[in-house]
């Protein structure tokens, strides 16, 4: 073992084969899992001089591992964007109001530039795959494939993928019920906007949203929002059929905007890896600025 004062790596030479996460651990004294994921992710590792994310990469005798446990010098700095989780597959990131998850004609700042612009000062020859998206005025967690192999996994599985997506809502009023269940046919009309209706009329998406009140002062409630379909402006519209559209909400809301923002955050994602199968599971805070409300 010996010290790269350069670039405060410590570098190890691999004696028998193994998995890269518990050689950490073992080389580094025993160090809890989650701090030696966190040097895994943060980009803190060489394997035989490359940057090597993945805690299952299989060592072999004679390999060269270089660990630095300081903080890495490459980071996601942007106010849009904060890196949950990252590994060679995929990254889950939670995305800022503001900024929309992929490009248009119009606008060229999306959360895909900003990630392909961190994975090239990272070397990391991969880029961006969009997999789902968020309303500019959305924030939240967002899935993005490294691979085309996991953007296409991802794509034509993501019905069976995807465990868990829930969403904080604050909205206008209070629905007549506490919980409930809202099922309602959705199409677009001329003018792009979503219209609701209780038969198909035609070409529409059938969509299920299942609600249920945080917390309400007859003004303002707090809803958790766990989707069974996906489908375009869901959220905002069921909030419409229920009587309580969402706050900020300016194409179908009541023009209520006590916050200054579209009042709607994905706060948990649950899926199943496309490569490894595992069950990952991601959890944000409520905003702060959704609950305020409720002290004034």
């Amino acid at each position: 073992m010996r010290s790269n004062a350069q670039y405060r790596y410590t570098t190890f030479k691999v004696k028998e084969a193994d998995t890269l996460l518990p050689f950490i651990q073992k080389s580094l004294n025993g160090i809890s899992h989650n701090r030696a994921k966190a040097i895994l992710t943060g980009g803190g590792v060489l394997v035989d001089k490359k940057i090597t994310r993945a805690y299952d990469f299989a060592l072999r005798p004679g390999m060269t591992v270089e660990i630095s446990k300081s903080k890495p010098k490459t980071e996601l700095r942007s106010n849009f964007v904060k890196l949950i989780y990252e590994d060679q597959h995929l990254v889950v990131i939670e995305k800022s109001i503001g900024i929309l998850s992929m490009a248009t004609s119009h606008h060229s700042l999306c959360v895909k530039t900003i990630l392909d612009d961190y994975f090239h000062k990272c070397h990391i020859k991969e880029r961006a795959h969009v997999v789902h998206r968020l309303d500019r005025d959305t924030s939240g967690l967002l899935i993005y494939a490294k691979t085309l192999e996991a953007e296409q996994i991802l794509e034509h599985n993501w019905r069976d993928i995807v465990a868990d997506r829930r969403y904080y809502a604050l909205v206008s009023g209070q629905p007549q019920q506490p919980q409930g269940t809202v099922e309602s046919w959705l199409k677009d009309n001329k003018a792009y906007f979503t219209y609701s209706s209780p038969n198909d009329p035609g070409g529409g998406k059938y969509a299920i949203t299942h609600y249920r009140t945080i917390r309400t002062n007859g003004r303002y409630t707090l809803l958790e929002l766990k989707l069974e379909t996906g489908r375009k402006n869901q959220i905002r519209v069921h909030a419409q059929d229920l009587g309580c559209p969402v706050c900020g909400d300016i194409k179908y809301g009541n023009g209520d905007n006590p916050i200054g923002r579209l009042a709607l955050h994905a706060f948990r994602l649950s899926f199943y890896h496309p490569i490894t199968r595992q069950l990952l599971h991601f959890e944000t805070e409520c905003p702060k600025s959704f609950t305020r409300v409720f002290s004034k």
